[in-house]
């Protein structure tokens, strides 16, 4: 750990408190528009999820909106799963989610499933509260995703969301940081190349994802992930408020 860690953690403390509140404050047409943006974004280049088990987190403070993509890809043949945090600084482990699945409340109060099957993911959709030019992520500080990407093996795609203005010249990354195989704002799909983020066409994204796959071998198949860690769809309840404005945490 870098001698300078009490000062960088402090200054990342405020830049996520800032960059939470600059969240938060947005119109919720506006959210809208940025939701939208960012899943077009994802079913575009990362159509290789539909034959995956995909990680995502119930949005929380005004974040992404994961659950519009994670329906698509769903009807597409794909399977969704939330993470669990079990006790700090563990890795999470992922229980199997969908419509109508039965629910608890975790951390924060935030919704996971209830004594679902336990599921190791082939790619996770991370939210980010703001995110640098190497595709590091400021989390929430608890360094759970970090933990969970590095004690997962083949690492699951990582595939970092976060609104335009989160972006940062640097999150000050320490050696437990791992840094995400891609980041989406509403402006695109960026990959880390040469200490900076380069824009990514959709065609370009799902080579990349491609490469990476065959380069971790993912998918998984469906019986190794459900051993991993030690129905119709029904919808009406899926999205309240649209987009998550009355059915996430604050």
């Amino acid at each position: 750990m870098s001698e300078a860690w009490p000062e960088i953690r402090d200054w990342r403390k405020a830049k996520r408190a800032e960059l939470i509140a600059q969240r938060v404050a947005l119109e919720p047409v506006r959210r809208r528009q940025l939701n939208a943006a960012i899943t077009a974004h994802l079913e575009a280049g990362f159509e290789m999820l539909a034959g995956m088990t995909i990680g995502f987190c119930w949005p929380f403070k005004g974040e992404f909106d994961a659950r519009f993509a994670i329906r698509r890809f769903r009807d597409a043949g794909a399977a969704a799963a939330l993470p669990v945090v079990i006790a700090k600084a563990m890795p999470l482990q992922f229980r199997a989610w969908w419509p109508g699945a039965p629910m608890t409340t975790g951390v924060y109060d935030i919704p996971i499933p209830d004594g679902t099957a336990l599921v190791v993911p082939d790619a996770a959709i991370v939210p980010m509260n703001g995110f640098d030019a190497q595709g590091y992520r400021l989390g929430y500080g608890g360094g759970y995703f970090d933990r969970t990407l590095d004690a997962t093996s083949p690492q699951p795609l990582a595939i970092g969301v976060a609104f335009e203005f989160a972006g940062l010249p640097t999150i000050r990354p320490q050696p437990h940081d791992v840094p995400m195989d891609f980041v989406v704002t509403e402006a695109g799909i960026y990959v880390a190349k040469n200490a900076s983020l380069a824009r990514l066409s959709a065609g370009k994204c799902r080579e990349r994802v491609q490469q990476l796959c065959a380069e971790r071998g993912l998918p998984r198949r469906r019986a190794e992930a459900a051993a991993g860690y030690t129905s119709p769809a029904c919808y009406a309840a899926e999205f309240p408020g649209y987009f998550g404005e009355t059915g996430e945490k604050n």
